[in-house]
């Protein structure tokens, strides 16, 4: 860690409860191997990404797509010289709390809590509370005891009124502050993970075209590019080869912007860090064409028939199982009743439906609505 900047995170203030230092480890590698370890972590092998794990083995789950988040994080995080250890713990646990069927259950999740009259959904909330308590694997403690680090890492987004029953955890969203580095960068790799590797499991449904592709104006930028160094390539190799360039040179820009931003902001420690700007940050051209993406990502691939097809049915399937455990709670498993007393039934209700994976969340809704499974 001797080349670390003097902005990065090079030690942990700590963990909820005290523990004794890892012998051969950092603490942020004990992190990151709690996290793989941790049965969320495995569960996200059979979430949606945008398609349900069975619809073919090759297209990404959540799975892996928090391995390539990782593999994005950790490279720019060794260009910019911040702790990748730090930003791989992040980049792994980030989707640990998301519903199955991709951003439709928790969309769904959400509509079902607030329209019961309870607080919503929201899964990097959902993250931290498995990481702080839903995970039983130590003797001592619930949940993994992550560093303080990686927990502010995890929650990306809150809102006041949730920042306030988190302690010094909520605290930078009370006050306007920023996060570290690290933590702003597994976010940003998020993105940049999610846009271009959709754009690669849409193209491999056939759900989108080159030619359609080539509206936005990176990807045709890419594609031209891709071509004239290789005329003849043809087929998954073109698609594999535009869908490269497209991270590399987004990655190019990413890191070049962001030692701009600290150059410019006079970024010398952590505080400097916290009561500065957003810093991890695409160039505004850049910036501009990720929201052109996202755009026509929306319009032409989330919005298909086919993947509506699949959101409607998700979505009911939600919906179903929410109203038929908030009805009895006897339907619900031992391990997750005896929580109803401390959390209450709607928490409890949603800690279930969340951890679901896709084809668990089919088999339930079959238990309870289907006469074949009678």
């Amino acid at each position: 860690m001797s080349n670390l900047m003097p902005y990065a995170i090079s030690t942990s203030e700590g963990r909820v409860i005290s523990e004794s230092p890892p012998k051969y480890r950092t603490e942020f590698q004990r992190d990151r191997d709690r996290i793989i370890h941790s049965s969320a972590f495995r569960r996200l092998e059979y979430k949606t990404q945008v398609f349900i794990n069975h619809e073919g083995d090759l297209f990404r789950t959540r799975l892996t797509h928090s391995l390539e988040v990782a593999q994005v994080g950790r490279s720019v995080a060794h260009a910019l010289n911040l702790n990748v250890d730090l930003v791989e713990a992040i980049c792994l646990a980030h989707d640990l709390g998301h519903t199955p069927f991709g951003h439709v259950g928790q969309d769904e999740l959400n509509h079902c809590l607030i329209t019961a009259g309870f607080d919503g959904f929201e899964h990097n909330l959902q993250s931290l509370r498995i990481v702080d308590k839903l995970e039983e694997r130590y003797a001592e403690f619930n949940g993994l005891n992550l560093t303080i680090e990686t927990r502010e890492g995890i929650l990306k987004h809150c809102s006041l009124k949730n920042a306030q029953n988190l302690g010094a955890l909520g605290e930078r969203f009370i006050n306007d502050k920023r996060p570290s580095l690290e933590a702003q960068l597994a976010n940003i790799a998020d993105e940049l993970a999610y846009n271009y590797h959709d754009v690669d499991d849409g193209l491999r449904a056939n759900l989108l075209t080159l030619e359609e592709l080539q509206e936005v104006s990176i990807i045709k930028q890419q594609l031209n590019l891709v071509l004239s160094n290789y005329p003849n390539l043809t087929g998954r190799r073109l698609h594999k080869e535009l869908v490269r360039s497209l991270i590399n040179v987004t990655i190019y820009d990413l890191i070049e912007t962001t030692r701009e931003n600290i150059a410019q902001n006079d970024i010398k420690t952590l505080d400097d860090i916290k009561n500065a700007p957003m810093l991890v940050k695409y160039s505004e051209d850049m910036y501009e064409s990720q929201r052109e993406l996202k755009k026509f990502l929306h319009k032409n691939l989330y919005k298909h028939s086919s993947v509506m097809q699949l959101r409607f049915k998700a979505a009911n399937i939600i919906r179903a199982l929410f109203g038929a455990y908030m009805s009895e709670q006897l339907l619900l498993p031992n391990q997750f009743r005896v929580r109803i007393a401390e959390d209450g039934l709607h928490r409890v209700v949603a800690d279930y439906i969340s951890g679901m994976t896709d084809r668990y969340a089919f088999r339930q809704y079959n238990k309870l609505f289907t006469v074949e499974s009678v």
